[in-house]
């Protein structure tokens, strides 16, 4: 699962103290919710299996060559020729050991990463390849060739559970560290001095997946001072006129948000619900 150095073979409540449904439909957005989820879910697994088939066919290709892959597009540490290698490097391995070590966690954690949102973990990716590659590149030993998924995979792991504790989400963070137990070898690979490994790859990924965590995380709508949330998620007014409940009066946009006649009701409620 390493990246190998060469050098060693390497309802919401209205603002009127009324409840207001939509269209009469309670359930709609809910249910819309968990459709994009799936349908999210089912594109990241397509997307990872075609991830897999296409370092697989890369492989073979590059067996069938006796590895010259490996020679022409692995990082080299300060050959500043060999920079863009940082891109391509995590699609080739070494051995036959090497793809099968990698396969399944990055398998794994890669559809972890990409279930909640695919166009997402594409720019994950692209950073997590970046750290890594440039972290290999920058303070490898000299003339040590280094390929390999494994940064791409310590990446994804440390995306999940950073997104997992900033978006507040325990079943994600629970999940990167229950595949973490599952894949408890990953932890002995990226130990420094381990022979035939580029644990600064690993280290680097690592970075980039908890950056990619903070980057990419949920952001969440701020009430602001004229504007307050009440119990069910609509807004009310937030002046000293009374409370929604109370005979204070909100203002008419927020009634019309709530209004089953109006043309956007719908997407208004899709918006509080998602506390836009």
């Amino acid at each position: 699962m390493d990246n190998v150095s060469m050098t060693s073979q390497s309802g919401s409540g209205s603002v009127t103290g009324e409840t207001a449904v939509p269209r009469g439909r309670k359930g709609r957005p809910a249910r819309r919710t968990t459709e994009i989820d799936v349908a999210e879910a089912r594109k990241a697994f397509f997307l990872m299996v075609g991830f897999i088939g296409l370092i697989w066919v890369l492989q073979v290709a590059n067996w069938a060559d006796h590895y010259r892959l490996d020679f022409d597009y692995g990082i080299l540490p300060r050959s500043i020729g060999r920079l863009p290698e940082i891109l391509s490097a995590p699609f080739l391995h070494f051995s036959w050991d090497h793809i099968e070590g990698n396969s399944g966690p990055l398998f794994v954690f890669g559809l972890l990463a990409a279930y909640r949102g695919v166009v997402k973990f594409l720019g994950v990716t692209l950073l997590v390849a970046i750290t890594s590659g440039l972290a290999v590149w920058l303070f490898q030993s000299n003339n040590e060739l280094t390929v390999g998924a494994s940064g791409l995979i310590f990446g994804y792991f440390g995306y999940v559970l950073s997104r997992g504790l900033i978006d507040r989400n325990l079943i994600d963070a629970l999940a990167a560290v229950v595949m973490a137990l599952s894949y408890a070898y990953i932890l002995t690979v990226a130990i420094p001095g381990t022979p035939g490994v580029s644990w600064i790859g690993h280290l680097g990924g690592l970075i980039g997946g908890i950056a990619a965590g903070w980057i990419f995380r949920t952001r969440r709508a701020v009430a602001g001072p004229g504007r307050t949330r009440l119990p069910g998620g609509s807004a009310g007014s937030g002046g000293s006129g009374g409370s929604a409940g109370s005979g204070g009066r909100a203002p008419d946009t927020a009634v019309a948000r709530t209004s089953p006649d109006h043309p956007r009701a719908d997407l208004y409620q899709e918006l509080d619900d998602m506390g836009l």
